[in-house]
């Protein structure tokens, strides 16, 4: 017995995770149930078939996902919490261009406490466009809001808990992490939370130089691939995305629940997966709704984005990346499929319409992260 042909038996019957123990028995199953918190060293015996690797122990499994062998499920430890007034000294607000293209201008961080386009307390930030302000079509956008971490992160598990997203037509906002040292796309995007104009499903999508796919036989996950390419200058930097099959999961759906939790793991061996739980969803694991100090990958079961390393791994496409939070109106994707159901032009409703703005605001309790 090695924990490669546990593996490979396993995902040949449709399993999605093995554990090998006592050296020589392979187990296979789609949950993991009753476990507790053991120690590396508890699994201790040397594999039948492989002196060098271990096969569990007395009791004792070693667990893996399908198709990542490298290395057993993940239990990650918390590194960084951000809550209500952390917003403002872990993350800086950019008043910037919108690289997007988007009808709006964003502000600094005191311009935007200034004019409650920011708002904290003990346990929440609030981020919101202008909803007060005629535009002149000669002038600058909408005053919006984008910012970024200060820290970059690697090989982590991110948990963000919303309360309530941006909504309405016009509206692009997006939760998503990419690098802020490098040009993008070289350390790759991943987009956790996108969409436009109250479209739902939301989708997480990944954007990379070229030469990463995906495909439908080497994901393991409960959502649809939707497009396959992640490569940025192919199909009009649509990406590699994936959307979950719940409509609560964007947009009015998800503010209309109270929110609820979006988890994404960036893992060596594992791949990036991405898990959503709405707030009113009972089977959401306690570690992710408390906040909890430790999160262990095998409590979550299924992601239901799954983007495996087959042809892009994580070194050649990837690398640390800042967590950025921002709405954009209009631009390169929202303003090209803006829906004849919505009202004027895309831009003449941002110009005119600013009470329509009034729910275009990020409620977010909280930020974790876990190394």
């Amino acid at each position: 017995m090695t924990n490669t042909l546990c593996e490979s038996t396993c995902a040949g019957m449709g399993y999605l995770y093995a554990g090998t123990e006592y050296a020589d028995e392979c187990y296979c199953g789609n949950t993991i149930g009753g476990s507790i918190d053991l120690t590396d060293s508890d699994c201790n015996m040397a594999c039948a078939g492989d002196s060098t690797k271990i096969c569990g122990g007395s009791y004792r499994l070693s667990v893996y996902r399908s198709g990542a062998v490298t290395a057993p499920l993940a239990t990650y430890n918390i590194v960084d919490t951000y809550i209500g007034p952390s917003f403002l000294t872990g993350f800086t607000h950019q008043a910037i261009p919108d690289p997007t293209n988007g009808r709006v201008n964003y502000t600094d961080q005191a311009f935007a406490l200034a004019e409650n386009l920011t708002f904290v307390s003990s346990d929440t930030i609030v981020m919101r466009a202008d909803d007060t302000t005629v535009l002149s079509p000669s002038g600058p956008g909408r005053n919006s809001v984008r910012i970024q971490s200060i820290k970059q992160y690697s090989i982590s598990l991110t948990i963000v808990s919303v309360r309530h997203m941006p909504q309405g037509c016009a509206t692009w906002p997006a939760f998503w992490m990419t690098s802020s040292t490098v040009p993008w796309p070289d350390a790759g995007e991943i987009d956790i939370i996108e969409g436009v104009n109250d479209e739902s499903p939301n989708t997480s999508t990944l954007h990379t130089v070229a030469g990463c796919t995906m495909s439908n036989s080497s994901v393991i996950q409960t959502g649809t691939l939707e497009t396959t390419d992640c490569n940025w200058q192919d199909n009009g930097n649509a990406g590699c995305g994936t959307r979950p099959n719940k409509a609560n999961s964007y947009g009015p759906g998800l503010n209309s629940v109270g929110g609820g939790w979006y988890i994404t793991e960036k893992s060596i061996s594992n791949g990036i997966n991405v898990w959503f739980w709405a707030r009113n969803d009972p089977s959401v694991p306690a570690s992710v709704a408390n906040g909890a100090s430790t999160v262990k990958i095998s409590d979550l079961g299924e992601p239901y984005a799954n983007f495996p390393y087959n042809n892009c791994n994580y070194n050649s496409y990837f690398g640390p990346e800042a967590i950025i939070i921002n709405l954009t109106l209009c631009g390169d994707w929202a303003g090209n499929v803006y829906p004849s159901t919505c009202p004027k032009t895309c831009v003449d409703h941002v110009n005119q319409d600013p009470a329509d703005f009034a729910n275009a605001y990020w409620d977010i309790a909280s930020v974790r992260v876990y190394e």
